[in-house]
């Protein structure tokens, strides 16, 4: 139930924010961590990390527009493939940020880069955990993912894919060579 109640006060709060620009820029989400969130070793549990960063994918889809196209073609958001790297727990309370961005795409898909920020005790930003998320719209009457091309167009943004870092040609073909194996 927790998740719903973040996942309505992200669609309310996206009434009175900025339009985003999915290529561009960074939603940033404020959290906390509350209760619900920890697992037996008090800190935040790893599992709630992905959960939360649903909200961060779903808020560039929200806020860019996206939305509108998903509903009307009733295309399905797929996750396809995620790594995540730990580096600081969340305790109780705790407040931090999630940052989703947009760092590539190819034809039917785009990887996300996801970061929970915190404060340290020196005030300074600390990175709690970062991911990398290969994402897609899924066309179920076509059976294939939507090309990438086409979303943007129908947002009004002409781009072209930025180049690959080495850490995301590493991702995406240690993704491929799970494919052999899943």
């Amino acid at each position: 139930m927790n998740l719903w109640l973040r996942v309505l006060h992200l669609l309310i709060a996206s009434l009175f924010r900025p339009k985003l620009d999915p290529v561009n820029e960074v939603s940033r989400l404020d959290f906390r961590v509350w209760p619900h969130d920890l697992d037996t070793s008090f800190h935040m549990n790893n599992g709630r990390y992905w959960s939360l960063m649903d909200l961060g994918r779903a808020d560039i889809m929200v806020r860019s527009g996206m939305w509108r196209a998903v509903l009307k073609n009733r295309w399905l958001p797929v996750v396809s493939a995620g790594q995540i790297r730990f580096r600081r727990e969340l305790k109780l309370f705790q407040p931090f940020t999630l940052e989703t961005r947009i760092v590539t795409w190819g034809e039917g898909w785009v990887v996300m880069e996801q970061k929970l920020i915190t404060i340290g005790k020196d005030a300074s930003p600390v990175s709690a955990a970062g991911a990398l998320v290969r994402v897609g719209l899924y066309d179920r009457k076509a059976r294939s993912f939507v090309p990438v091309e086409r979303i943007l167009t129908d947002l009004g943004i002409r781009a072209s894919a930025p180049p690959e870092s080495p850490q995301i040609t590493a991702f995406l073909a240690a993704e491929e060579a799970m494919k052999k194996t899943a």
